[in-house]
């Protein structure tokens, strides 16, 4: 089941409503980049950053599910999942897998409960 990889967690301390953008991601272990595009709608939300130079101006998608914690008053965004958890992830070109189901289940499966993480944070 990886569906519920696509709903905030409710410790997020998610605000519907508020943007996101350019807010910076934290992973547990330090800076990935920020916030280029998001999605709070239910059932299908998600974080798309940017990660600059940290994998050569790539961008990755986040499935809601792994974000802990947002600080609004720091603008920073915390996920549970490492720097090379993320790096590891399925490929994302913007141009083809925002509509793309397949990419969006094989994503869910890699955070979710088929993934390397059995649906727990590492």
């Amino acid at each position: 089941m990886t569906e519920n990889v696509w709903s905030y967690k409710p410790t997020a301390g998610r605000l519907t409503g508020t943007d996101l953008t350019g807010y910076k991601v934290e992973a547990t272990d330090g800076s990935i980049g920020k916030v280029d595009k998001h999605s709070d709608e239910v059932g299908d939300a998600y974080l798309v950053v940017d990660t600059g130079v940290w994998i050569f101006g790539k961008e990755v998608l986040l499935p809601a599910s792994t974000v802990i914690r947002i600080d609004e008053t720091e603008q920073k965004v915390y996920v549970d999942r490492t720097k090379d958890q993320i790096k590891e992830a399925p490929e994302f070109h913007r141009d083809k897998h925002l509509g793309d189901t397949g990419y969006r289940q094989e994503l869910g499966t890699y955070y979710g409960t088929g993934g390397p993480f059995g649906g727990r944070p590492a």
